[in-house]
């Protein structure tokens, strides 16, 4: 059934197999760190119920907080410019400002705790 599926989306959406293993290894990281991820997102959308967040936007928020906190060799710039590629190609332009306001105010927090520690020397 997988390799099915694999099949489909390779030929849908023009994929090749490397780009679909790819894609299949990190969504398995993203998987492994979800409960934390989700966590994340609850805290810096606290105005907004995660119940109530779109299955679209939530998968692209969890695949950009997952490349901002544990993908350190990507530029922050870029993950959160192509999440919001993203939402706008599949959301709506509410949801593509949405993320980026939530991945904005994560990298901007991440950035803080960096300088911080650094300063503080622990």
């Amino acid at each position: 059934m997988e390799q099915e599926v694999l099949d489909l989306m390779m030929e849908q959406l023009s994929v090749t197999k490397k780009t679909m293993f790819a894609a299949k290894k990190k969504w398995s990281l993203i998987v492994a760190h979800l409960s934390e991820i989700d966590e994340k997102i609850e805290k810096l959308s606290s105005s907004y119920d995660f119940s109530r967040i779109s299955r679209v936007e939530k998968n692209i928020l969890r695949l950009g907080v997952y490349e901002l906190s544990y993908e350190t060799s990507l530029p922050p710039k870029v993950v959160i410019a192509e999440a919001i590629r993203l939402a706008r190609k599949f959301s709506t332009p509410e949801g593509a400002s949405f993320v980026n306001a939530l991945l904005d105010t994560l990298l901007q927090g991440e950035e803080k705790d960096v300088l911080c520690t650094t300063v503080s020397g622990t």
